[in-house]
């Protein structure tokens, strides 16, 4: 088994022959600082030019080039939207195929796009196929495939909650994790869900099965999900976690109870 990479601290300590081959998408990045450093335009460029599509290269670039503010998010979502509209107007297939299964991560940030921006895809066809990104050994992926789908969850936020809560019960914890840190009513990164900041006890059914939740990373998300409603309904949050620290009083629920209150107990 190979042993896991550790990734340098700063941009400017990434060993040349390391980005090199983050550049080819040849490795994955080891952490966030690498995820940062890539150069996504010439991984693209290697990309394309490494499964024959050089044609799609000048049209994706062209939209990159257009962004008012280029970011690793927009440029990342960028990407993947562009891919997604070459391939839908050549009936390539195969190619998003490949991209979902590259040993790149941000490719498959790219292919997440590629899902979640598909408008010819129905919800609960886009969650199926998002959830083997939400169970990605990635920590990149993992984040890129929940914001892909987020604006559809806030559309259809009741089919949403009724088929994620179904998640929680997942045996991934990356899964589990998946239906609350996708449904925070205000989240990172992304807009805000405004029916769950004003009613959070919509999403009671994602919560209540995760509130004692073995996984540390679930229990931060559950955690910060009742952090952010706290912030426009904080007697809903306090009257929970009284309840839960009730009726399931395990460490797990005593650690979500505190992450949830830590700005009330300001």
């Amino acid at each position: 088994m190979t042993e896991k990479r550790k990734g340098a601290r700063s941009i400017k300590d990434i060993p040349p022959d390391i980005l090199d081959q983050l550049n080819r998408g040849e490795i994955e990045t080891a952490n966030l600082t690498e995820w940062l450093a890539v150069d996504q335009k010439l991984l693209l460029e290697n990309l394309l030019l490494q499964n024959n599509r050089k044609e799609y290269l000048i049209p994706v670039l062209e939209n990159v080039n257009q962004l008012k503010k280029q970011t690793v998010n927009s440029i990342n979502e960028t990407i993947g939207i562009g891919l997604l509209d070459l391939a839908v107007k050549n009936k390539d297939d195969q190619f998003l195929l490949k991209l979902s299964v590259h040993q790149a991560d941000l490719v498959r940030c790219w292919a997440a796009y590629t899902i979640g921006r598909n408008n010819s895809l129905q919800l609960k066809e886009k969650l199926d196929k998002i959830q083997s990104f939400a169970s990605d050994t990635h920590f990149g992926v993992r984040e890129i495939c929940w914001m892909t789908v987020r604006p559809d969850i806030a559309r259809n936020l009741e089919e949403s909650i009724d088929i994620l809560s179904a998640w929680t019960v997942h045996k991934n914890e990356n899964v589990r994790r998946f239906a609350s840190e996708s449904t925070r009513p205000r989240g990172v990164w992304c807009e805000h869900i405004d029916a769950l900041k004003q009613n959070p006890g919509l999403g009671l059914e994602i919560l209540e099965p995760l509130r004692s939740d073995s996984s540390r990373y679930v229990q931060d998300s559950v955690g910060n999900w009742l952090n952010d409603a706290s912030k426009s309904q904080p007697e809903f949050v306090v009257e929970i976690c009284d309840e839960w620290l009730r009726e399931s009083p395990t460490k797990e629920t005593q650690y979500i109870v505190k992450k949830a209150l830590r700005t009330l107990k300001r």
